[in-house]
């Protein structure tokens, strides 16, 4: 068993009735007596204050929690860091690295890996990419600052703009939105489209035309599960390399094979400085 350092997730807005309910729902391979054991052992906490089986929700609360699991093999690619200061380190992640713990994923993660590596145990992701997902993460490096940080993502203060690698979409007049209503769907980890009101909506445009394959500019208003990828799917032209949509298929395991999806940049007004900020990703997908 490897001990591991302190594990930091910051609550992201939704309507959790407690702590306990959002970690079930978030590392679901964790069952929920696990969680109980580890509020009754003081284990978990939230802003440095213990977390109980009734402890309400609170978006934007600090959850800091510790784990022991059996020693992981190691993923054999290695984040980069693009920027870096008091309050914010902006890192460059890649294909089959999990932004946070969770399930078989811990030491093997870019939150404890980032940890380790700059010494600071307040490190905390502001928001997530999936783990079969590259390019850009925001982790506030500080409390003190943090409220404002969060904030921007709360309020989608962030413009996000994505690459993809998909089929050929011929047709149709660039740049277009999408926009539909997602949902879960089974099994637990996936979305799917319904009828009803649009909670999801993406600007699509083309950057460049191959014969098998084009590369797309994704650009979501919203900050949905999965919701590239759906959108993309819905459109008859799923991203090169998705094992869940539009059908599931057996994750092989195959590092050859990524989910062509990069998170390219991000762009922010800094709410400490009032300076605009402005990152890119060092990644590139092959056409």
């Amino acid at each position: 068993m490897t001990h591991h350092p302190t594990s930091r997730i910051v609550l992201p807005p939704g309507g959790w009735a407690s702590v306990l309910d959002f970690l079930c729902e978030r590392f679901a391979t964790i069952d929920r007596a696990t969680w109980i054991d580890r509020m009754e052992r003081g284990t978990v906490t939230a802003d440095g204050q213990p977390v109980s089986r009734t402890s309400p929700y609170r978006p934007g609360a600090v959850v800091a929690y510790r784990r022991e699991v059996p020693d992981e093999p190691r993923i054999p690619f290695d984040e980069s860091i693009v920027f870096m200061d008091d309050d914010l380190v902006v890192a460059d992640k890649p294909h089959f690295l999990p932004v946070m713990p969770a399930g078989r994923h811990v030491e093997e993660t870019l939150s404890v890996r980032l940890m380790r590596r700059l010494d600071n145990p307040d490190l905390a992701a502001l928001h997530r990419l999936d783990r079969g997902t590259a390019g850009l993460v925001v982790f506030s490096a500080r409390p003190a600052s943090r409220d404002a940080y969060t904030r921007l993502f709360r309020e989608r203060a962030i413009a996000k703009i994505y690459e993809a690698i998909a089929p050929p979409m011929p047709g149709r007049d660039f740049p277009f939105f999408h926009a539909s209503r997602l949902e879960r769907a089974e099994p637990f980890f996936r979305m799917r489209e319904v009828s009803g009101e649009p909670n999801a909506r993406t600007r699509v445009d083309v950057i460049e035309r191959g014969e098998r394959h084009w590369r797309y500019r994704l650009e979501p208003e919203t900050g949905r599960k999965h919701q590239l990828r759906v959108h993309m799917a819905s459109l008859g032209a799923p991203i090169v390399g998705d094992r869940t949509y539009p059908e599931l298929r057996d994750d092989t395991g195959d590092y050859g094979d990524p989910l062509r999806l990069l998170a390219r940049e991000l762009r922010f007004v800094d709410p400490l400085s009032g300076k605009p900020r402005h990152f890119r990703s060092g990644r590139s997908l092959d056409l």
